[in-house]
């Protein structure tokens, strides 16, 4: 391959890694994020692992997130890097005799990118390669420059063709595809076996959560209350849907949260009946319901929180009799909860040890629509689901519930011929000892509970 193509191709898979932007963010302890690479490189058979960090916005009023899976494995916050995890490919390591030899033993590597210091005036000094202490710093065992990554990959496929075929990474990251274009035409080939995708492994290691992950959860769910509480003495006729999501964002800011974890919904009258309405765009009016499903982020932790409460202050008759369902039905998911055999995801509402079919059951045999007939009709969502880096944490559904697990209980009924929808939705954390945790037990619950403090009581 001539020189100059070959710096063109190596171009095109670096053309995605921007210049870093910092965020300042609670982190866990270093060995944390250590055991997580070393739990990682467990499961790879004596194979490797590519990740790359989320790409810098385009704009600059866009704000960065780092990739889930990077910043769980990594605990690095900003964009332009990579990490490297080989996992040992001796037979002891693996109990295989699919590596005879002893091939290559445990790495874990950071690449980071050519530091652009006139950028920096305006960012701010970032690390590289050369950087003092930059392996004390990053917490990584070693961190070389991103220009030594495509060799990295290419001599240990060279040493053993076979580690081309266990290669897992992020699932269509144009990166990553770049990386394997280049591997493939530096070994002499038209093409690699396609990579494993790295969240079949990563799911199963963030399920459980640490320790350190839960106090972070309780701290979004703690600031998330902290603005559902604003949103309760905000909420009157005459105010936009959308002044109500910019209090809550405030109050997001004020208790130290970065962002929200997703596009707050504040939807009155018949948008109460839209699952994720999100344009806040109506004027309240005396005698709507309005559900409020928002919550925010602290330190990459999501919180999801939804109350649903009356515009004026007060449910009308019917408005709180489909509210009291709805709390009914959660609470016959909260009292069916049995660890290790309960589950969430029951998608088809078939499984007896269903979360979701103990919360249907109770919507369909309690009240009754306008023309008389079940509510079950007006349920239209599963009734929850994982939390963690992701509000919507990845599992496999329908998912056993263990300990260390966090998830919501957010049953749900939307009647819009009656311009009624009511959603109450709670986190919980599975405890050590297999009971219920409610990371949300602080916020007003009940109907009563709601009006009062709307009230100021």
């Amino acid at each position: 391959m001539r020189p100059v193509a070959r710096f063109v191709l190596f171009a095109g898979f670096l053309a995605c890694l921007a210049a870093p932007l910092a965020h300042a963010i609670e982190k866990q302890p270093a060995a944390v994020y250590h055991a997580r690479r070393a739990a990682l490189g467990g499961k790879l058979l004596g194979g490797v692992a590519v990740l790359f960090a989320a790409e810098e916005p385009l704009l600059d009023f866009m704000p960065y997130r780092q990739d889930e899976d990077f910043y769980y494995l990594t605990g690095w916050d900003e964009p332009g890097a990579a990490l490297l995890v080989v996992g040992d490919s001796s037979a002891s390591a693996i109990n295989s005799t699919m590596y005879p030899e002893a091939g290559h033993k445990y790495e874990e590597i950071l690449f980071l990118p050519t530091r652009n210091f006139r950028m920096e005036k305006y960012t701010g000094a970032k690390m590289d390669a050369s950087t003092p202490s930059v392996a004390q710093r990053t917490g990584v065992d070693e961190v070389r420059p991103m220009t030594d990554l495509p060799k990295m990959l290419n001599d240990l496929i060279a040493a053993d063709r076979r580690v081309a075929g266990r290669i897992w990474t992020q699932a269509g990251n144009a990166t990553a595809t770049g990386l394997m274009q280049l591997a493939a035409t530096e070994l002499g080939t038209a093409s690699l076996p396609a990579p494993h995708d790295l969240a079949d492994l990563t799911t199963e290691l963030r399920v459980v959560k640490d320790p350190g992950e839960i106090a972070l959860l309780q701290k979004a769910s703690d600031s998330s209350m902290a603005a559902q509480r604003v949103m309760m003495r905000a909420v009157r006729p005459g105010v936009t849907e959308a002044t109500v999501a910019g209090q809550m964002y405030a109050a997001w800011l004020e208790y130290g949260c970065e962002r929200d974890s997703y596009a707050p919904i504040v939807g009155s009258g018949i948008n109460s009946t839209t699952l994720h309405y999100a344009a806040n765009s109506r004027v309240m009016q005396d005698g709507d319901i309005v559900v409020v499903d928002a919550a925010c982020e602290y330190s990459m932790y999501a919180a999801d929180i939804t109350r649903t409460v009356p515009v004026s202050g007060h449910f009308t008759p019917r408005q709180r009799e489909i509210y009291d369902v709805v709390l009914g039905a959660q609470k016959a998911a909260i009292d069916s909860f049995v660890a290790g055999k309960s589950k969430i995801g029951d998608r088809y509402l078939t499984d007896p040890d269903s979360l979701d079919l103990a919360s249907y059951n109770y919507i369909n045999t309690h009240g009754k629509s306008l023309d008389g007939k079940p509510l079950g009709k007006y349920w239209i969502h599963p009734v929850g689901h994982m939390v963690g880096i992701d509000v919507h944490d990845p599992s496999i559904y329908p998912a056993v519930l263990k300990p260390g697990m966090v998830f919501t209980i957010e049953p749900g009924v939307y009647i819009p011929e009656e311009k009624i929808g009511v959603r109450i939705e709670c986190t919980f954390l599975v405890g050590a000892d297999g009971k219920l945790i409610d990371l949300t037990a602080d916020l007003p619950h009940t109907a009563d509970e709601v009006e009062a403090f709307m009230k100021g009581k």
